[in-house]
């Protein structure tokens, strides 16, 4: 009995809203009188694949099972399809594959006591693993620091376990936590948007996709470009509430853990000698500083000396 998913809806709108990117102009082709639709038409998608019309037809209403990696890849050139969307375009034709087994369920994968450890030697970047869905799973005392508002927020889970995707999308103060809040929720959708295509079995990424197109109409809007993300890093500048206006640069690495479930590992640091690297120090030795005890000072003994 076949076990995959029905992928035929992701596969149509994501081809389709590729190839309305792109214009004659960019393709090569030559361009005359009016255009009905925006981008290029199927049947100049198939001539620049080289297949025919009916076939690119077929394949983009979701009939992608059995297409060849040749063709998938004529296809992406066709479309101009970064390295990211490519992936996606194989991973959804892997899904869609015929199968005669149940596909395991993802379990969550407990963080081993050696990434603890990595975490903690990091003492003056901010280091955090998260998996694939965005959920915020381990972390460094000043990566705890600095994302405070998603730990102190009110979309963390039972576990008061953050997650960036209802974060950004559900609590309204993520508007000011970040400076380009467009970007930053931009990014997110299509990272989860890439997950969704390596992992369409994944019960609890359907779930946090689902409440967050029922809840926030700024993700249906951008779920529905169908953007995809898979490598990504740069710069990004924060509002904290404690350490001020901070410019971080973030690069996440993989971090193979488990066959069941992605992680990445996320160092925030800043660029030396700047006051972003001052204010992100100081937020390290906030976050390194044991609370106070909350007990009386103890007196001293009396020795009859003269009091002071």
């Amino acid at each position: 009995m076949d076990q995959r998913p029905d992928n035929r809806s992701e596969i149509r709108d994501f081809l389709a809203t590729r190839r309305a990117k792109i214009t004659p102009e960019q393709a090569g082709l030559p361009t005359s009188g009016r255009r009905r639709v925006p981008g290029l038409r199927r049947e100049e998608v198939a001539v620049l694949a080289g297949v025919s019309t009916e076939w690119y037809t077929r394949l983009e209403k979701g009939h992608i099972s059995g297409v060849s990696e040749d063709v998938l890849d004529a296809v992406a050139r066709a479309l101009q399809l970064d390295e990211d969307e490519r992936t996606y375009l194989f991973d959804l034709a892997m899904a869609a594959q015929p199968s005669s087994r149940t596909p395991r369920r993802r379990k969550a994968v407990d963080i081993p006591p050696r990434v603890q450890w990595l975490l903690d030697s990091i003492t003056l970047s901010a280091a955090f693993v998260t998996n694939g869905r965005l959920d915020i799973v381990a972390t460094n005392a000043l990566a705890r620091a600095l994302f405070s508002p998603l730990f102190d927020s009110e979309t963390t889970d039972e576990r008061g376990r953050p997650n960036f995707a209802r974060y950004w999308f559900l609590d309204p103060g993520s508007h000011h936590f970040i400076a380009d809040w467009d970007g930053a929720t931009n990014a997110t959708a299509a990272l989860l948007r890439a997950e969704a295509g390596r992992y369409p079995q994944d019960k609890a990424l359907r779930e946090l996709i689902g409440e967050l197109s029922t809840v926030s109409a700024e993700f249906r809007t951008r779920w529905a470009a169908h953007n995809v993300r898979i490598h990504h890093g740069g710069v990004k500048r924060f509002h904290h509430p404690d350490a001020g206006p901070l410019e971080l640069t973030y690069q996440p690495l993989d971090m193979p853990l488990s066959t069941h479930e992605a992680h990445a590992l996320t160092i925030y640091t800043a660029e030396p000698g700047t006051p972003d690297e001052d204010r992100l120090k100081l937020l390290a030795s906030w976050a390194a500083t044991p609370a106070a005890p909350q007990t009386p000072p103890t007196r001293r003994a009396d020795t009859g000396g003269p009091s002071r």
